[in-house]
């Protein structure tokens, strides 16, 4: 079965603070105990010196153990609470998901 890697970029709003973009890391890798098929998570800022962010501050990367469990995610009430909780720091979001 083929796993699905979920890259997500961040733009937030100039008034986001970085207490209330911890908390979104923090609320986004609990995910993995509230949704099945959540393999692993990671994220954080930009930091490459290269600057080819376009603006987008922050990133993460979710792996789901098939097609199956990414689409479960996108739809479970755990993944809503949270974007509905968080998307209004957000100015800009970039969602790619590719297969491995």
């Amino acid at each position: 079965m083929r796993k699905v890697h979920h890259l997500v970029l961040l733009k937030f709003r100039p008034d986001t603070t970085a207490g209330a973009i911890a908390e979104l890391f923090r609320a986004l890798a609990d995910l993995r105990t509230s949704i099945p098929g959540i393999e692993h998570f990671c994220g954080g800022p930009y930091s490459s010196p290269e600057g080819l962010n376009q603006g987008f501050t922050h990133g993460f990367v979710m792996t789901f153990a098939s097609p199956a469990a990414r689409n479960a995610y996108l739809t479970h009430p755990e993944h809503d609470r949270v974007k509905v909780r968080f998307l209004p720091g957000v100015e800009s979001v970039i969602a790619f998901d590719f297969e491995e």
